[in-house]
């Protein structure tokens, strides 16, 4: 038996599992999460009991060194070096990898190379790498990437219309992210579906980032973000897919460089951008039924018009994978928008309802249950799961088997 210790950073969450494998059983698990804004939340659950600290959690770096010290204060490892493992999740392997890695110089390098195709994730994952490596020295790493799932792209879905030369010179062209979180709810529902030979699935990720996949017949035909997890959908803090055009306009009138625009559409945009509340969720629904009291009638509509916002663009792509697949078999729910909203839940599918007949199940859809859950109706066409994501056990996987642990 070996204890690995899956590690996921996202833009602004860090989430961790401590398995005993290869029995997949949690010693620990949790999340360090708004990291970056006003109050951070550290939450560990272990022995049965969850544990929940508010602070500050300025950046990764202090969020790592927040985690590694609980699991010794806590007694959930005597010592850090009782640790056999650790398994990262990095958001961009371009062309590089098209399965996990073993962690060296070379793969560093490359991930290094290609932070700015992800700016606000390879950096975050290199810095979780590095913290755990200095305290860990002796062990094996793995860096699992959210890129290779959607490798199985061909060139008609992953091409941009541009000059060929700047996919051949320059890897210009889809990559997707969120891969490793797709790769495990497709396989989730499949089998809920009982293993069928062929199935049509879209994974909708909807986190502080979000993607969603068109996964046929178990293997991903195309996906949401493109070149860099900018693309696609509205996100937290990130726009998504708007006009090129807008960026040398915006450089005229605001006098600003493309950096200092591109800035703004990965950290001012999205959610917090067309709310002026925040970049999460939970506040944008805090405001829309204004369930403290506290937001204003100009909050309160805000909040509604980013919500339908939200949810036009995520049916659309919703729209365009059905048309894609020739049909569609069901559609799952993941990651913290996607488990925990009802509410955008409830929008995204009343916006496909009349055209792929697909129908909720009102009371299940607003209950907070955990794991796996069917959401839909009896007279749907097509299912709708709820499916919390489990990156991590897929990255402990992915660890025991690249180390032969």
């Amino acid at each position: 038996m070996s204890k690995v210790m899956a590690v996921n950073a996202g833009s602004s969450s860090l989430k961790f599992q401590l398995f005993e494998m290869p029995e997949e059983t949690v010693i620990c698990s949790g999340v360090l999460e708004r990291i970056g804004l006003e109050q951070g939340i550290f939450s560990i659950k272990y022995n049965g009991e969850k544990k929940v600290v508010e602070k500050p959690i300025p950046d990764h770096s202090v969020a790592v060194e927040m985690l590694l010290k609980a699991l010794v204060e806590e007694k959930i490892v005597e010592k850090l070096t009782d640790i056999e493992a650790v398994g990262h999740r990095v958001v961009q392997g371009g062309p590089y990898f098209k399965d996990s890695a073993v962690v060296d110089e070379d793969v560093v390098a490359k991930v290094e190379e290609l932070s700015e195709l992800a700016p606000l994730h390879n950096p975050a994952h290199l810095v979780g790498y590095r913290a755990f490596r200095e305290a860990l020295p002796n062990v094996g790493h793995v860096f699992v990437f959210d890129t290779s799932f959607h490798q199985t792209m061909d060139e008609e879905r992953f091409l941009y219309p541009l000059p060929y030369e700047f996919y051949t010179k320059y890897k210009v062209r889809k990559y997707g992210a969120h891969g490793t979180s797709h790769r495990y709810v497709s396989e989730q529902v499949n089998e809920l579906m009982g293993n069928p030979r062929h199935s049509r699935v879209i994974v909708c990720h909807l986190g502080n980032g979000a993607s969603l996949s068109a996964v046929q017949d178990g293997i991903c035909i195309d996906t949401s973000m493109g070149f860099t997890p900018l693309a696609g959908v509205m996100m937290g803090a990130r726009c998504g897919d708007v006009d090129p055009s807008i960026m040398p306009y915006l450089c005229k009138k605001l006098n600003k460089t493309p950096s200092e625009i591109l800035h703004i559409y990965n950290n001012e945009s999205g959610m917090k951008g067309v709310s002026g509340i925040s970049s999460d969720s939970r506040d944008i629904e805090n405001a829309l039924f204004n369930k403290d009291g506290k937001a204003t009638k100009e909050q309160s509509e805000r909040a509604l018009f980013t919500s339908l916002l939200y949810a036009r663009i995520v049916s659309k792509y919703i729209g365009e994978y059905f048309v894609e697949m020739g049909g569609l078999d069901a559609i799952a729910f993941t990651a913290g928008v996607g488990e925990n909203a009802a509410y955008l839940r409830r929008l995204i599918i009343d916006n496909c309802s009349r055209a792929l007949g697909v129908f909720l199940d009102e009371k299940a859809n607003a209950e907070r249950k955990s794991g796996n859950r069917l959401i839909s109706n009896q007279y749907s066409q097509i299912d709708v799961y709820v499916i919390p994501t489990n990156e991590e056990v897929m990255i402990a996987r992915d660890t025991v088997r690249l180390l032969n642990l």
